[in-house]
């Protein structure tokens, strides 16, 4: 497939009624919407061809503005037959998801919007939403619900970490699911264990981390383009044991531990700028703590401050600038891998301050419960957990006994674990992310 080409491909398969072509394109599609919308294929579309295609929860996008302004070109390309679609169509992106400066520069000035009635409610709809956020819980819509592509397909990376013995390393695996092999990826310039990582834009981030002798501020991108760690601003805290997510535009350094105290205090960075600002601190001082994005929030789970093991879960709204508590999880956890699948949030292993961990549970925000999952076959604290083609990945830990090189994945569809191959150069410890196949060389 191309993104040229392959929105003709499904029409071709469509013809044919080969089902296993479509799904293949469809998932492509998903995958890669953005490059798709810009192909000359995606004006071409039929109103009916193109509904199909934004009504999808697995659109693969940065953000909903993506999607409204691939509509826009497709309503402009024959404006004088397309307009009376418009207000159908918005009725299919996700509005309220938009950004307040988004809503104001681009959505209410435009013209065909301004003149539509029905458009025009469209717009006050989410504009309601962000001027009055104490009643989002009562306005939901599809509209209001983020998109959930899951099916990443990409590389997994091992960052940095422990060797068996304990030392902290620079050391980068990669893992290939096509070859199911872990090969040796560039190094850091610096030894991190406890090191925070995310991928944004198709590069990965490496936040903070203990060299074996002091915490670090430090900050270092790898571009697998170039196949190579540059360096970026430094964070305005030190932190080990730090929880990081990737939410739109921007990466949420969470909590972590300074080499004096369990911190609160967030960092936000966008990588355009290369720059930091602070937002909001957690209700809780939260050192070796889960964090993932979910919805369009930024969730802090577990962790602990020096004397307490937390079971108590947060949520950040970057629109509100504010943290609210959610319901708790079923077990104590510091030290835990967490990571989002299917529009659920996962948390796995850790240490509940008397026993290594192997059980997992998912935080269903709908029914806004926690659930037990099938237990993973070691126990676990200090793993990484990542989403990869639409499964979850435990990397390394410990067990309490030996730093684990270990790997396993669950199938949400089986419910169960199963070994692959571990890693070669690490002991557990490590941090990871996953590199989109579309950004490797």
């Amino acid at each position: 497939f191309h993104p040229q080409n392959v929105l003709g491909i499904r029409q071709f398969a469509d013809t044919l009624g080969c089902s296993k072509l479509i799904v293949s394109a469809d998932r492509y599609i998903h995958q890669h919407f953005s490059k798709v919308a810009n192909g000359d294929e995606f004006v071409a579309l039929s109103y009916n061809e193109l509904i199909d295609v934004i009504s999808r929860d697995e659109l693969n996008v940065k953000s909903e503005e993506c999607i409204f302004e691939a509509c826009m070109r497709w309503v402009k390309h024959d404006q004088e037959v397309r307009s009376e679609y418009l207000p159908l169509i918005l009725a299919n992106i996700r509005l309220p998801l938009l950004s307040p400066q988004f809503l104001a520069d681009n959505v209410a000035t435009e013209e065909l919007i301004k003149t539509s009635h029905k458009c025009r409610d469209l717009l006050d709809e989410a504009r309601d939403f962000h001027l009055m956020p104490e009643r989002r819980a009562l306005v939901s819509t599809t509209r209001t619900r983020p998109r959930c592509f899951d099916f990443v397909v990409g590389l997994i990376f091992a960052v940095g970490g422990l060797t068996k013995n304990g030392e902290s390393v620079s050391t980068v695996e990669i893992y290939n699911p096509a070859t199911k092999e872990w090969n040796m990826g560039e190094a850091m310039t610096m030894l991190r264990s406890r090191v925070g990582v995310a991928v944004t834009n198709g590069k990965l981030y490496a936040f903070g981390g203990f060299n074996g002798t002091a915490r670090l501020s430090t900050v270092e991108i790898y571009d697998p383009r170039q196949h190579r760690w540059s360096q970026g601003t430094a964070m305005r805290c030190k932190r080990s044991a730090v929880g990081v997510a990737a939410l739109e535009d921007y990466v949420y350094v969470c909590g972590g531990y300074d080499g004096v105290t369990s911190l609160s205090t967030v960092e936000r960075y966008c990588p355009r700028t290369d720059t930091w600002s602070s937002v909001a601190p957690m209700m809780k001082y939260r050192s070796a703590g889960g964090v993932a994005a979910l919805g369009g929030y930024v969730y802090a789970l577990g962790g602990h401050d020096g004397l307490s093991i937390f079971d108590t879960v947060e949520r950040y709204d970057p629109f509100t600038d504010t943290w609210t508590k959610v319901v708790s999880m079923l077990n104590r956890r510091c030290r835990l891998g967490v990571a989002t699948l299917g529009n659920k949030l996962y948390a796995c292993g850790g240490y509940d301050g008397n026993s290594f961990l192997r059980s997992v549970e998912v935080y269903d925000p709908v029914k806004n419960n926690w659930s037990l999952i099938a237990p993973m076959n070691v126990k676990r604290s200090r793993v990484a957990l990542a989403a990869n083609m639409g499964k979850l990945w435990a990397i390394g830990g410990y067990d309490g006994e030996s730093n684990l090189s270990t790997v396993e994945v669950y199938d949400p569809k089986t419910n169960t674990w199963t070994f692959v191959a571990p890693m070669k150069h690490h002991g557990g410890g490590v941090g990871c992310g996953v590199i989109p196949t579309p950004f490797q060389d």
